[in-house]
């Protein structure tokens, strides 16, 4: 009789003991990852990995699930590592990728399930508001735009006349050629030859002869990571004298080590936080990055820094500003959730990151303006502000 009685108590408390252990999971935040750890990226991709790890693992008071995958720096593997993170990982949202080929092709995959992306890739294209499904997809390097127009000034101030250019053999080298078309053109610098070579080639022997035949004041590399380095040391094994420019592609440590010697005297547009210690007081970026490298390099090494991890980093900061404006709305692990998330993400005002700051609207899913660009040169193994 008794134990009858007892009955609807127990059910009752099973039933919040349930409930108890299912409330933390459906809250849980879930963020899926895509890098290239491996691959012609991985120089890229490593620091990047290397940042998710010194990550929070809650925000806005809720868990969060940091679930990262390599995606070897093919594309294919990218759009596989996005359809696995959203159809069996139920993520809130994804990062990634590291490069431009891999982000562009995942942008179908975030559209078609209505899932926020951060890119950590360069091309203005991959927020091109022109296409409808970037709705969905926002990124945090500067747009190669921004970066080419700062060459074109630097070459115009420094006497520059005629240029070449030499890059990837993909959407990455496509995009910086397209700008520095413009960006040389309103500069009045004329551009004499250009060239193409794949991101794994070993050699670029026949490139770099026609570019040298062609007798350029500079030549501008649009490469990224290591890959770089290798029309640099060919230019250098050709006695080139004209001036070498680099993107912020090759903002990174292995860059430095790959292309040695060779690289002395390179110029390169990068973001702030590389050489945040040479910044006047009064930049406001200068305490951000300083956050950010502290942490990385007192787990990875003096000099460990990389414009690449710190937009790894600068994707977690615009994460920790949206994501507490989506929560009033809804709860993680849902559809609308994800929708509160996005818009979140757009209405970003003024946040103050490792390399600039970011304001996003419907026209800007990247978000960043002048304050993200400072010209440096390499100076036996170091980056240092040009003048």
């Amino acid at each position: 009789m008794h134990f009858r009685k007892l009955l609807p108590a127990l059910a009752a408390g099973i039933l919040v003991a349930l409930s108890g252990i299912a409330t933390p999971a459906q809250a849980d935040i879930n963020i899926g990852v895509s890098l290239s750890a491996t691959g012609p990226a991985a120089s890229l991709g490593i620091p990047e990995k290397n940042t998710f790890d010194l990550l929070p693992t809650s925000i806005g008071g809720e868990k969060v699930n940091w679930i990262i995958l390599d995606d070897a720096s093919d594309t294919t593997k990218a759009v596989t590592n996005t359809r696995k993170l959203i159809a069996e990982d139920k993520v809130d949202v994804v990062v990634g990728s590291t490069i431009t080929p891999n982000s562009l092709a995942m942008i179908d995959v975030v559209a078609d399930a209505e899932t926020p992306m951060i890119s950590m890739a360069a091309s203005a294209r991959i927020v091109d508001p022109a296409n409808p499904k970037t709705k969905w997809v926002f990124k945090t390097p500067q747009n190669d735009a921004l970066m080419a127009d700062a060459i074109a000034v630097h070459m115009k101030a420094n006497g520059v006349k005629t240029m070449a250019y030499i890059g990837f053999a993909d959407a990455y080298g496509d995009g910086w050629l397209g700008e520095m078309r413009r960006s040389a053109q309103t500069a009045g610098i004329r551009i004499v030859a250009e060239e193409k070579y794949n991101r794994n080639d070993t050699s670029v022997t026949g490139q770099v002869l026609k570019l040298v035949a062609a007798n350029p004041d500079a030549i501008l590399i649009g490469a990224a990571g290591t890959p770089g380095a290798t029309p640099q040391k060919e230019l250098a094994s050709r006695n080139y004298k004209g001036k070498v420019y680099q993107t912020h592609g090759v903002a990174n440590p292995d860059f430095l080590r790959v292309v040695g010697t060779d690289g002395n005297g390179t110029i390169l547009p990068i973001g702030p936080m590389l050489v945040y210690e040479q910044l006047p007081d009064s930049n406001q970026l200068k305490k951000s990055a300083a956050l950010y490298i502290g942490k990385y390099e007192a787990k990875y090494g003096k000099d460990s820094r990389s414009t690449f991890g710190g937009h790894a980093w600068d994707a977690y900061l615009l994460l920790a500003n949206a994501i507490p404006e989506a929560q009033k709305k809804a709860k993680p692990g849902t559809k609308e959730f994800r929708a509160a998330l996005r818009d979140a993400l757009e209405n970003t005002k003024e946040l103050v990151a490792s390399h600039g700051v970011f304001t996003m609207s419907p026209q800007d899913h990247n978000g960043l303006d002048n304050r993200a660009r400072t010209m440096i040169k390499i100076d036996n193994g170091r980056w240092v502000l040009a003048k």
